[in-house]
């Protein structure tokens, strides 16, 4: 009981301190640049016409709806993170206590039984907290538009009802749920892979060794599947009614299949996974004086 109380006050801090960067990061996935490009210089050294990074845009935010607006979403966000917490804590504890390698053991078996037990557990936290993941996100976008249509989480709740009924709580979740499957299992099976034949299983610091691997290994995989949460955070917000859910920010898309192949095509795909050396994106036009590129 203990934990799993630590585990909701650690996860309600962290999600309060990472919520600028997320509502920046939302904002960016949906097409919307209000500030122009800057000369910058890449990875490399070499000068370019990128869009303002993090801070940038976040100032902007700020100077509209002050600092505090840096926060917009942040009810359904904790919502969600709590209820989260809870439910994947209870299909753990439901499903039983995870089953402890042999001395000398390690069959992909085990590696199979445990990412299926977790994928369960990851599964039904995701589905019942989706429909706080959406009013986050409407929330978020509705700065676009200067709405106030989802400003309550009992407001929002009636109003998706109302206008989208039960399915309207559920859009974007099938990408969801499938990228973070497949996250959940690309980093296991890697991280299993790397520890099994690359690490000495003499080495001292084994123990510490594997733990990097697996972090190493889910952040490559997070990186692989992010198109998944690019496409399901447009699905949450596409023809709701905003702005930004709308053209010019955001096509209207018939499923998200439809919206991936449109982000692919267009070469879109990773749009918002990077919020620093940000290139200019598909079919945006600005200003920018090539001349101080010289």
């Amino acid at each position: 009981m203990a934990d799993a109380a630590s585990q909701v006050l650690l996860g309600s801090g962290l999600t309060i301190l990472s919520q600028p960067l997320m509502y920046v990061k939302v904002l960016i996935q949906v097409g919307y640049e209000p500030l122009p490009p800057t000369i910058g210089r890449n990875i490399f050294g070499r000068q370019v016409c990128q869009l303002p990074g993090l801070f940038s845009y976040a100032q902007h935010i700020a100077s509209i709806d002050g600092k505090r607006g840096l926060f917009t979403g942040l009810t359904p966000r904790l919502c969600s993170g709590v209820l989260g917490t809870v439910v994947h804590g209870k299909v753990l504890q439901e499903s039983g206590p995870g089953s402890v390698p042999k001395e000398g053991s390690s069959s992909f078996d085990q590696v199979i039984k445990e990412t299926t037990r977790e994928m369960i557990a990851r599964s039904a936290a995701t589905l019942i907290t989706h429909p706080f993941h959406v009013i986050t996100l409407r929330s978020m976008v509705q700065f676009i538009g200067r709405e106030s249509k989802y400003c309550g989480l009992y407001d929002s709740i009636v109003t998706i009802y109302r206008e989208e009924g039960i399915l309207g709580f559920f859009a974007g979740l099938i990408p969801r749920l499938l990228g973070d499957i497949i996250s959940l299992w690309l980093c296991n099976s890697l991280a299993y892979l790397v520890n099994t034949y690359a690490l000495d299983s003499g080495v001292s610091t084994m123990n510490e060794m594997k733990s990097y691997s697996q972090a190493v290994t889910g952040f490559f995989a997070s990186m692989l599947t992010y198109p998944f949460v690019l496409v399901s955070n447009l699905m949450a917000v596409n023809n709701c009614g905003l702005a930004g859910g709308c053209p010019p920010y955001s096509p209207v898309y018939m499923s998200w299949i439809d919206c991936w192949c449109s982000l692919q095509k267009e070469g879109n795909m990773s749009r918002g996974n990077s919020l620093f050396f940000r290139k200019v994106p598909f079919g945006k036009t600005y200003c920018c004086d090539l001349r101080m590129l010289i």
